[in-house]
């Protein structure tokens, strides 16, 4: 190995989460990479610290995937070669330098990105599991539960990256992992700018329809690598009518509830103008219940549509980018269809398979049908102000108006502190956000103005008096966290999922725990809820 390695990004996680094994695709056998170098060898240390272990198997773009160990941290990590590195490698350096700035769950992590000029590598985490496209071609379409639930995790996946203005530009069923735990992480993110956010949102609808179907419905944007209907890693097309028009899920098998279908069909939809990702990941969310929950939610899914206002018809998308109710206006004998196709989430069984059915084209209910599902939209705030309970001056309480006016480049801030902890001053300071009557809300957006903070999201069922003694008394009653707190994000968008579907929700209290190390302040530009 060289005596020295090029330019690299520091580690930024200390692990705990997964990575890909194959980086989607398969490379074609006659295409192998390029080595001027030397193959890597089991055995040998990268950059004095990565030592391989095992070579897995080529990805598509013919880089080498290989099993490693970080020695210094002593953890699996997974090593993806490149050959020749320099210029030919901006491309894939540039994407990992980027996705190492996003941090989420759902995102796999990036350690380290080193370029050797004769050789280039990215240092990630590393899965015990398999992709999307793997576990479908093995086991077959999932069931509707499952698909929802990973679904879901791609879009909350998307919705850090685009709050950083990014693309990932690279969604489907190989980028897609699961891990032997159950955990799904999104992958293999590109810089190239041939994609846009919107295409991102889109292909979670190509997402939700493989894992429904097992097949790929984006035949005119074929996957990297590999094109469907070509080469051993390729990906059966969606089944199609003589005007080249896909079939619903629905059409193609038994036991798709209608609101998923139609909410896959809307999202394939070119006609219709998606929701951004954080309002798709929302809505998923809502339908995301455990698969021995049988009986999904009943009121089916949103639409998107012009104006919640306006007429709701989907032809109407052309006009915005807004969510409206959904068709809920199924008469009650396909309702009781509905209900069985649900009930039998567990399983594929075709007795109970239903005639095709046509997707509707108008969304006004009929006589007998169900209520609307209700909005996802962005609630309105009725009261703001700044929770610090261990301030005697309270001098920083101004500004608060600021984090919900809908101007991202303004905000309410802390002051600058000696260190990271407040000085060793205070505990925390918050936001609490009134909502003005209770709502059921699912999902909190929270936008920074740095990167490093640690915060969590609080609710409870009560405000107090703005004074020290009564923020005292809110931060000890507001014991109840919504989702997993944040510990010295590498990002600068919080999102936080996990609302109760049950639960109504009033007051919502976004706690910050430790400053930003690098700035030791941080500036919350905005805060936004999404429920209805």
């Amino acid at each position: 190995m060289p005596s020295s390695a090029g330019p690299s990004i520091d580690t930024i996680t200390e692990g705990g989460r997964v990575t890909q094994v194959g980086e989607g695709q398969e490379a074609e056998e006659t295409a192998p990479p390029v080595m001027t170098f030397g193959a890597p060898t089991a055995g040998e240390i990268l950059a004095e610290r990565y030592e391989l272990v095992e070579h897995i198997n080529n990805d598509s773009a013919g880089r080498l995937v290989w099993r490693g160990v970080d020695v210094v941290l002593r953890r699996p990590v997974a090593v993806v070669l490149r050959y020749p590195g320099g210029d030919s490698a901006t491309e894939m350096l540039q994407a990992a330098v980027a996705a190492s700035r996003v941090i989420h769950p759902n995102l796999v992590g990036v350690y380290d990105a080193i370029d050797e000029d004769e050789r280039a590598y990215v240092v990630r985490e590393w899965v015990d599991g398999h992709s999307l496209r793997e576990m479908v071609a093995a086991d077959g379409p999932l069931d509707p539960a499952r698909a929802t639930a990973i679904g879901n995790a791609v879009a909350s996946a998307l919705a850090a990256v685009h709050a950083t203005g990014m693309v990932h530009g690279n969604v489907h069923p190989g980028t897609v992992m699961i891990s032997d735990e159950g955990r799904v992480v999104l992958a293999d993110a590109r810089t190239d700018g041939a994609d846009s956010q919107e295409n991102d949102i889109r292909a979670v609808g190509g997402i939700l329809y493989f894992a429904l179907t097992g097949h790929w419905p984006h035949a005119e944007a074929p996957l990297r690598g590999a094109t469907a209907g070509h080469g051993r890693a390729a990906i059966p097309d969606a089944v199609r009518d003589a005007s080249g028009a896909i079939a619903a899920p629905r059409q193609v098998r038994a036991g798709v509830p209608a609101y998923l279908d139609d909410l896959t069909m809307d999202l394939l939809d070119a006609e219709i103008a998606p929701p951004s990702s954080d309002v798709l990941a929302a809505e998923l969310a809502r339908l995301d219940v455990p698969s021995e929950d049988h009986f999904l939610d009943q009121t089916g899914t949103i639409r998107f549509t012009a104006d919640p206002g306006d007429d709701p018809s989907p032809l109407a998308a052309a006009g915005g980018r807004k969510v409206a109710v959904g068709i809920a206006g199924l008469l009650a004998v396909a309702l009781v269809g509905l209900l069985i196709g649900i009930s039998a989430l567990g399983g594929d069984d075709k007795s109970s398979d239903p005639e095709p059915v046509a997707r509707p084209t108008n969304s006004a209910p009929s006589s007998g049908a169900t209520a609307p599902a209700p909005v996802v939209r962005k609630l309105s705030v009725e009261e703001v102000r700044i929770i610090d309970p261990d301030s005697k001056l309270r001098d920083e309480l101004e500004d608060a108006e600021k984090v919900i006016d809908g101007d991202e480049d303004e905000g309410w801030g802390t002051d600058t502190y000696t260190t990271a902890n407040f000085g060793n001053r205070k505990k925390g300071m918050g936001v609490l956000i009134d909502l003005g009557k209770p709502h059921t809300v699912k999902s909190v957006q929270a936008i920074l103005s740095s990167t490093g903070a640690s915060a969590e999201l609080l609710w409870g069922t009560k405000d107090f008096p703005s004074s020290s003694a009564g923020d005292k008394q809110l931060v000890a009653s507001y014991k109840n966290p919504i989702g997993q707190p944040f510990e010295e994000h590498d990002g600068t968008t919080m999102t936080f999922n996990g609302f109760n579907p049950e639960q109504k929700y009033q007051y919502l209290l976004f706690w910050i725990t430790k400053l930003p190390a690098s700035d030791l302040k941080i500036d919350v530009q905005e805060v936004k809820v999404y429920g209805s």
